[in-house]
């Protein structure tokens, strides 16, 4: 595989300027980072939560844990992970368990750590084990203009 066809569509669309990074197969956002030798705080995560009907993305660093009762302080309480099957839906042309940390190109709003906007640059998942996408912060920051942020990790 490479990159997932629905987020590279998004990316040349709005001319996101980005590195391919292959990497030996992984499972982890944590063990992502130590194969490609790059510290997990610049390899953002997107996790999937629904709320009430709707999904969404959280995005964090892969060096952090969500708290999700500090989402929950800030959406509401009906907040909750969604489940393997929600996430393979929504994410139809990743493979199962590598979600890119954009939500747009697939409905999705985002919500995102302050905690990643700090980095200088930032890696996340192309849609498959193998491959990272490595951008600077600006273009990271033109991918997450809009979405909501908040203090809602902790680091390993």
């Amino acid at each position: 595989m490479s990159i997932a066809p629905t987020l590279q569509k998004y990316l040349a669309a709005e001319n996101i300027q980005y590195e391919v990074i292959p990497h030996e197969p992984s499972m982890t956002s944590t063990r992502t980072a130590e194969v490609c030798h790059i510290s997990g705080d610049r390899l953002a995560k997107g996790i999937v939560l629904r709320r009430d009907s709707e999904y969404m993305l959280a995005v964090l660093p892969a060096s952090h844990h969500l708290r999700l009762s500090e989402l929950r302080t800030e959406l509401g309480d009906n907040v909750h992970m969604a489940d393997e099957t929600e996430i393979d839906r929504l994410f139809h042309d990743c493979a199962h368990g590598a979600v890119p940390a954009v939500g747009k190109c697939y409905g999705l709003n985002i919500i995102v750590d302050s905690s990643i906007q700090t980095q200088p640059d930032i890696y996340m998942e192309a849609g498959d084990h193998e491959t990272l996408l490595h951008m600077g912060h600006a273009q990271f920051a033109r991918l997450t203009a809009n979405a909501p942020r908040g203090c809602f990790s902790v680091h390993d």
